[in-house]
């Protein structure tokens, strides 16, 4: 049998296979190669499913973007709340695979089905008041923060205690110990983590209502 008609070798084994190499290897030791490896085939065989290693990239970060489920706001709920919620479980998709941000933020083209569930949740946000442009600028304004936020996250790895964004600073500030910088990062702990990235989405909502309110 033709290593291209493998029983279990299809595209979403193949993505499946890569989103769990992933975690291994991370973006930068994920290859073509390396992935036919781990699936037991010869990399001509992964050609019949995905040409570059750019289309198998798109393909992570579609799965990445669909799995915290994608929708319009559920009967009843706010769009505050689902704004909330969705920004919450999509911080965690990234955060769930090793790179997720980076692949995600890199990505070249989305699947049609993540597509048609964008113009839905942007469907839902015309119903309770939005432009159409201000919900698309709403929507984007939110993933672009939550995923810049956690590439930053994933980038100080292992992440820094409250200790360690400290050290050298009393140096660096000529020992004054009510420097702003200190005393935020005293009494506020980390830059990053659930607290700050809570704080900046309670903001992009607020600022989100005050545009809409007029």
């Amino acid at each position: 049998m033709a290593a291209s008609n493998r029983p279990g070798l299809t595209r979403q084994t193949l993505i499946d296979t890569a989103l769990r190499l992933l975690n291994e290897v991370g973006l930068d030791g994920l290859t073509v190669r390396r992935l036919a490896t781990e699936l037991g085939v010869q990399s001509p065989a992964l050609y019949w499913h995905i040409r570059t290693k750019q289309e198998l990239l798109d393909e992570i970060a579609d799965a990445i973007v669909q799995a915290p489920g994608m929708g319009p706001p559920d009967p009843g709920e706010s769009w505050q709340d689902w704004l909330t919620r969705r920004a919450r479980a999509y911080r965690q998709s990234l955060l769930a695979h090793r790179d997720g941000a980076r692949i995600v933020a890199n990505a070249q083209g989305l699947s049609t089905r993540t597509i048609q569930a964008l113009n839905a949740e942007l469907g839902g946000l015309v119903a309770y008041g939005f432009t159409p442009v201000l919900a698309l600028r709403t929507i984007t304004a939110v993933t672009n923060y939550a995923t810049g936020f956690v590439l930053r996250e994933q980038t100080d790895r292992p992440p820094r205690t409250p200790d360690a964004w400290l050290e050298g600073l009393p140096g660096l500030l000529s020992g004054d110990a009510s420097a702003p910088l200190l005393v935020a990062l005293r009494d506020g702990g980390s830059p990053v983590g659930d607290e700050a990235f809570e704080y900046g989405l309670r903001l992009l909502i607020a600022g989100t209502s005050a545009t809409l309110a007029p």
